[in-house]
């Protein structure tokens, strides 16, 4: 019998000692990345292929000059890319012709791919010009929500964009787009472009409800939508049911378990946080994005942590949604994302991370 609890006692001490250091690892790492959300601003231009005239990149501080920006992260997308920008350029083209006020632009960030996503992309631009197609390029693959340091200096020719402070994907078309709304959609056309329109028409309802809220006798003439924070989520909780019934019993596990601590990092209001189809008011993405600190999945995560802490609207809305061959996630990403929600939930509840308003 004392040998039985000698052996639970090391066991315990065991268990302690690896959760003291996994706590501190933790610790260590979310105060390391207390500063990720820093954006110091370089030298960036863009420059016209056709032209080779070099176009100021815009910052998301500056007034709206467009009345929509797509943000588009790819990595390795030759052959899914073109495809989805061919579908949505020609709806966001189709649009603009049957209302004058709509303009638009799409942001491509490439993020480091080494097989022809740059040439893909950079054929787009030439075709649809420099104002209305614009690509940033990255160093090398980082994952869709982290940043880099500089850029690789192999990618010398037609440049586009030029970063050299750490800063994330997705965050770097967005701190440089010039839309009064900014959607983020991925490469694959998973969804269809046209579910924007779902987004955006519960985006104005939101705000025109905020904005009155907030001056009942404002008129609708001073009303901008770039000017009131509101986020709107699409959605594939719908089809929960039925990915249940196709998917195997591993991944329900996972995936359930990740829900779940999802609920408990961040809170309830959004079922689905991984859809990669999320649409931004101007006002919204500047507080946000001046933010975000998590570098690949679960950034979406730490937005809605972000909306909730800034108490900005968030609505959730079902989309389209399609299985694309060719998916980056696998179920080896589900420990990376326990990692994440980790580091975030013990970066903002110590105060480490602290939130610029």
């Amino acid at each position: 019998m004392a040998l039985l609890w000698t052996i639970v006692e090391v066991m315990v001490a065991l268990i302690l000692l690896v959760l003291f250091g996994l706590v501190s690892v933790i610790i260590f790492e979310a105060y390391r990345r207390r500063h990720n959300n820093d954006h110091v601003e370089a030298s960036a231009i863009f420059e016209d292929p056709n032209s080779l005239k070099k176009v100021p990149c815009p910052s998301l501080t500056d007034p709206a000059e467009k009345y929509i920006s797509l943000i588009i992260p790819a990595f390795n997308e030759e052959h899914r890319l073109p495809g989805a920008l061919d579908e949505t350029l020609n709806y966001l083209q189709q649009r603009a012709s049957k209302d004058k006020s709509f303009s638009y632009e799409v942001l491509i960030v490439d993020d480091g791919s080494v097989d022809g996503t740059k040439r893909v992309a950079f054929d787009f631009v030439k075709k649809y010009t420099v104002d209305n197609v614009r690509i940033i390029l990255l160093g090398r693959n980082h994952g869709k929500g982290e940043a880099i340091r500089k850029v690789s200096l192999s990618y010398k020719i037609h440049l586009i964009c030029s970063f050299y402070f750490c800063e994330s994907i997705v965050k770097q078309g967005m701190l440089h787009s010039r839309g009064e709304l900014l959607l983020m959609l991925d490469a694959d056309g998973a969804t269809k472009v046209t579910d924007l329109e779902k987004l955006e028409s519960q985006i104005h309802a939101v705000a025109r409800k905020e904005y009155h809220q907030r001056d009942s006798a404002a008129g609708d003439s001073s009303f901008r939508i770039s000017d009131v924070p509101v986020a709107a989520f699409g959605s594939r909780a719908h089809l929960q049911e039925k990915a249940l019934a196709t998917r195997k019993w591993y991944r329900n596990f996972l995936m359930k378990g990740f829900h779940i601590v999802v609920l408990l990092t961040a809170g309830p209001g959004i079922r689905d946080t991984q859809c990669g189809f999320k649409m931004f008011s101007r006002a919204a993405a500047r507080k946000l994005f001046t933010n975000i600190r998590l570098k690949r999945w679960c950034f979406d995560v730490e937005i809605v942590f972000l909306c909730k802490r800034f108490n900005i609207p968030m609505v959730e809305i079902s989309v389209n949604w399609s299985e694309i061959p060719g998916s980056k996630v696998n179920p080896l990403s589900i420990p990376n994302m326990l990692w994440e929600l980790a580091l975030m939930s013990a970066g903002y509840r110590s105060g480490m991370w602290k939130i610029a308003k």
